[in-house]
């Protein structure tokens, strides 16, 4: 069987542990947090991030990514977008020359605007690098509900193999070659669901939602096909799909975010109350910067950058949208 190497020990990376260790996987998890580790083999179980799912005997817990990686044919990055950079650096002296390498994680990162593949280009062989993406909340695949992805790789081999390894009856697995749609969909999509949240968290309806949803996806599509990215792919799964599920599920801690700043909360004090990563307030200034720099005007973005900083009240920024000067829809 594959023997897997997972580095990150949050819902999703956890989540996807227990899809492979359902097939007969040898799985190690890795976390920078060794207390964490230490709660989950003890009570084979994710108290803190993924309660509920317990952890079959094909997992195992490793204290140093030589444990975790040494003699692995697949090593999975989980960590947050980030802090990816580091977590590549730090594996990258136990990553083979034939080992598969799998990213998870969603976002830019902050200050150069990188995607994931373009940090991991930095420090491994891209024909074996490969992005898995799409509407996937950790605590419906925990629990072995049905769940439908996208890998994508330069290298058509590689997202084949990974294709198969992650393949079961309740998790399909699509494959495609636009590794920049996969990627730029997986991120952008949370900036959306933060402003989802904020409109529900100001108590508007589902028909402010749909109009959020269907132009912030525009705006998606603008920077995405300006960045190399296919508009098939922002049309399927890593796109349009999982902008659905994060910006209409209470899973969503980007709209579950976004949902308190609505309800009056300050964007810093909402972060810390969803107690985990929130990808999109991060994401919404990488995705600010890049839209300017790439001269594509993408205003739901705008406002929900200066929401999360503070500089414009959810009311304000309503008011800014709605009363932007008509246009055509496809313009």
């Amino acid at each position: 069987m594959t023997t897997v190497g997972i580095i990150g020990a949050g819902s999703w990376g956890t989540a996807l542990a227990t899809v492979l260790a359902g097939k007969g996987c040898p799985v190690r998890i890795y976390d920078v947090d060794e207390q964490h580790l230490r709660r989950m083999e003890s009570s084979r179980e994710n108290t803190d991030y993924l309660p509920g799912v317990a952890l079959n005997s094909n997992i195992s817990f490793a204290y140093s990514h030589e444990e975790a990686l040494k003699g692995a044919d697949v090593v999975l990055f989980s960590a947050p977008a980030q802090h990816f950079r580091s977590a590549a650096e730090a594996a990258k002296p136990y990553v083979t020359p034939d080992m598969l390498i799998v990213n998870v994680a969603k976002g830019i990162e902050r200050g150069t605007h990188k995607r994931l593949s373009q940090i991991a280009a930095e420090f491994f062989d891209m024909n074996n690098y490969v992005v898995l993406s799409g509407p996937s909340h950790a605590e419906e695949v925990g629990r072995r509900m049905p769940t439908t992805v996208a890998v994508a790789s330069e290298n058509p081999e590689a997202e084949l193999k990974i294709q198969d390894l992650f393949m079961t009856d309740r998790f399909r697995v699509y494959t495609t070659e636009d590794v920049v749609g996969v990627e730029l969909g997986g991120a952008l999509k949370n900036i959306i669901a933060l402003g989802a949240g904020i409109a529900d968290g100001m108590g508007f309806g589902d028909n402010a939602k749909a109009a959020l949803m269907t132009r912030g996806l525009a705006e998606i599509m603008r920077l995405g096909e300006k960045l190399g990215a296919q508009r098939e792919t922002l049309s399927g799964l890593a796109g349009v799909g999982d902008l659905i599920v994060t910006c209409t599920s209470m899973h969503s801690r980007n709209r579950r975010c976004g949902l308190l700043i609505g309800e009056g909360m300050a964007p810093e004090d909402a972060v810390r109350e969803v107690g985990m990563v929130v990808e999109g307030m991060f994401t919404a200034e990488a995705a600010y910067e890049l839209a300017k720099e790439a001269g594509v005007e993408m205003p739901i973005t705008d406002a929900i950058y200066h929401v999360s900083r503070g500089e414009m009240s959810a009311s304000e920024a309503i008011e800014m949208l709605m009363g932007r000067e008509k246009k055509h829809e496809q313009a």
